[in-house]
């Protein structure tokens, strides 16, 4: 009798993210429950050693902060970084903690990340360059939104 355990795939400890798709639509704003303009930006992540998220237990250098995402507005058809008069800025986001049970400690899946825009011109338009770190301090590659046409609702796929 011969008894084979499958090899455990191995992916580098250092993020990889990917973006999916980004759909604009209107809501009601959490806090204040004003009406509002959102956009959803969906991206495909793995990590091979599922460290990704911040843990309650984690005693790193305390920051929570995990996914960054750096805004960028079309101005005159060119894509600028923002001022500080725009309403559209570059944010960041704590990804709570997904790291995995058991022998092989991949992760993948996908994220999505809710984006609010409270004012705003029909012909806005933007996209972000994001990415991710771990709870080890390796950082993602950048990844980049499609353009964001924030007056039109819809979905809006990467055409790359």
């Amino acid at each position: 009798m011969i008894i084979s355990c499958g090899k455990i795939r191995q992916i580098p400890a250092e993020p990889r993210i990917e973006f999916r798709q980004v759909e604009v639509f209107d809501t009601i704003e959490p806090n204040l429950g004003n009406p509002a303009r959102a956009s959803r930006v969906t991206f495909y992540f793995e990590d091979g050693d599922g460290d990704i998220g911040y843990s309650r237990d984690y005693s790193g250098d305390n920051d929570t902060l995990n996914l960054f995402f750096e805004a960028w507005l079309k101005k005159d058809g060119i894509f600028t970084e923002p001022d500080g008069d725009d309403l559209i800025q570059s944010t960041s986001f704590s990804i709570p903690d997904i790291e995995p049970e058991g022998q092989n400690k991949i992760v993948r899946g996908t994220i999505d990340v809710l984006l609010f825009y409270y004012l705003f011109n029909i012909e806005d338009t933007a996209r972000y360059e994001f990415y991710l770190k771990d709870r080890a301090g390796n950082i993602s590659n950048i990844s980049e939104t499609c353009e964001i046409p924030i007056g039109y609702p819809g979905i809006y796929p990467d055409d790359n």
